[in-house]
């Protein structure tokens, strides 16, 4: 079964408390929405507001490859015609081929926002979508708070639709506006729609869904309208939207089109959810969700031994798609739970060969789980992981050696420089004394170390912190210890590490020590692979052959 997809990002997804599209943002998605291939792209409301009309007017002169662009606003107002309505005439002004306009379904709604007769309500409905056909638009009509409608008085519900259709509607959308639906109420709700359709209509009527995740149901509920025969599936980048948010596209299509068989996109398309997904957060400002389902970084992470030991072997025993199948990957995470099978799987990125029932296989994971009891975590710290066990198999020679550091804290009164730092630093049986100052002990001892250690890695000039965070472990008072994460970059990799102490800056040294050794490292790596690249080359080369 084919599936419409009808995108409402740039309307809804504005909407969600937090997020704030510039122009450039909603050019940028409406450029994100089309590569991936929806056919739909609701770019907001023309009449409610300068940036939607500005976005309109730039779209004019942009042609889309895949998806056709909608304007959206509501049924003409009670007592004006459609030809004068102001909110319909901003519509048309979008000159975009489609429009959506959503009505009143709800008899509750029909009296106490719209002030009018139940009667003049269906008036408008009908008259206002006959109008914007007439000026040759494609119409979607959204039937709001439908299903509330339905529960309480299902005749007037089903006559909105009805309506609608009398009209022209080329799609109805049914929606459930609060989000308070259960998947049974959607069913029916969706069944009694098409027969009341079957009854009442001389020609076959398309319809649609749109849910909210007021109750944690957006997603299922979405999944049983298509069930029972809707054919558009309305939906937002991340589930962004008004409250709890809307049905999240990269899990609504992930699961009609893997699980269900139903074509909603191009499979190529579905390989780009994970980067699109977290281009969409990078736009709006807003940090990924790790645990989403699907496109989070963390969807596919296994974390127990068995749990990894049995991934390995079958992967679909805890994978429900292959995560590759929409561009992620699998994540063994190291930690005390992890136990031999997840320890091996990054043992053997640098110690080829090395058997499971190794002496030395065993002997790390006890290391592991001794240095996870005091506070360490190496889950997402993989670079002090894969020092600690180089420094454990002696695989691992400092670059460096720190003999000692001291510091000089200021008080307030110098706000741009609050510490000072001294270090001694021996590289190689050269000593370099040096002092640095920063906006607090641990910058301060970063840029000291660096400063130090420049003269002789000069590579180090090009590598920058990205991220610092430190979690107090056990907090009873203030000798409590504490746990530093530090992420690195030189741009060309990333990197974590870790330092645990009952002192800030002493757990600080740690995680910013094991970020220079590993920079160090890396820089050693790649050397040693172009010489061996160079050494071939010159082989084959000097080959007769």
């Amino acid at each position: 079964m084919q599936i419409t997809v009808y995108d409402a990002t740039l309307r809804e997804g504005a909407q969600s408390a937090g997020t704030s599209f510039s122009l450039d943002d909603k050019l940028k998605l409406v450029d994100l929405l089309d590569r991936l291939g929806v056919a739909y792209i609701e770019a907001g409301n023309p009449g409610s507001n300068a940036k939607d009309a500005a976005l309109f007017a730039r779209m004019q002169h942009k042609k889309l490859r895949h998806a056709t662009l909608a304007a959206f606003g509501s049924t003409a107002r009670v007592g004006r015609p459609p030809d004068q309505d102001a909110n319909l005439a901003a519509l048309l002004s979008a000159e975009t081929p489609a429009v959506a306009i959503f009505g009143k379904s709800w008899d509750f709604h029909v009296g106490a926002v719209l002030h009018c007769s139940l009667e003049d309500n269906l008036q408008l409905i009908e008259s206002s979508v006959a109008f914007l056909k007439s000026k040759g638009r494609e119409v979607i009509y959204d039937a709001e708070h439908f299903f509330d409608g339905w529960k309480h008085n299902p005749e007037y519900a089903l006559q909105t639709i009805e309506a609608a259709q009398r009209g022209g509607a080329d799609w109805i959308c049914l929606c459930d506006t609060n989000g308070g639906c259960l998947p049974h109420e959607i069913r029916a709700g969706v069944d009694q729609a098409f027969d009341y359709a079957h009854e009442r209509f001389d020609h076959e009527m398309r319809l649609g869904i749109h849910t909210h995740d007021d109750s944690g149901l957006a997603i299922a509920n979405s999944i049983e309208a298509v069930r029972a025969g809707a054919t558009m599936a309305q939906c937002t980048l991340n589930g962004w939207g008004e409250r709890c948010g809307n049905a999240n596209l990269f899990s609504l299509v992930g699961n009609l089109q893997l699980k269900m068989g139903c074509r909603c996109l191009e499979d190529d398309a579905l390989k780009q959810f994970l980067p699109a997904s977290l281009f969409a957060s990078e736009v709006a400002n807003r940090s990924p969700d790790k645990r989403a389902p699907f496109v989070g970084r963390d969807a596919f992470a296994h974390k127990a031994g068995m749990h990894i030991d049995a991934v390995k072997k079958a992967p679909e025993t805890f994978e429900h798609i292959p995560p590759e199948s929409v561009g992620n990957e699998r994540r063994i995470l190291i930690s005390e739970v992890s136990g031999r099978s997840g320890v091996l799987d990054k043992l053997t990125a640098f110690v080829p060969g090395i058997a499971k029932d190794s002496p030395e296989v065993v002997q790390i994971v006890d290391m592991l789980k001794e240095k996870e009891a005091i506070g360490y975590q190496f889950e997402v710290a993989e670079a002090s992981f894969q020092l600690l066990v180089r420094r454990k198999l002696a695989m691992h020679k400092p670059f460096f050696d720190v003999r000692e550091f001291k510091v000089v804290a200021t008080t307030p009164a110098e706000p741009m420089h609050t510490a000072t730092v001294m270090v001694r630093v021996q590289v190689g049986g050269v000593e370099e004394i040096t002092a640095a100052d920063g906006d607090g002990p641990v910058n301060a001892l970063d840029l000291a170390l660096r400063k130090a250690l420049e003269r002789f890695f000069p590579s180090l000039k090009r590598m920058r912190l990205s991220d610092f965070k430190v979690r107090v472990l056990n907090s009873k008072d203030t000798a409590s210890s504490v746990r530093v994460l530090i992420e690195s970059t030189d741009g060309e990799s990333v990197w974590t590490t870790v330092g645990v102490h009952a002192d800030i800056l002493q757990a600080s040294f740690f995680a910013l020590y094991d970020s220079l050794e590993y920079k160090l490292l890396l820089d050693h790596n790649r050397f040693e692979a172009e010489r061996a690249t160079r050494n071939r080359d010159s082989s084959s080369h000097l080959d007769p052959k």
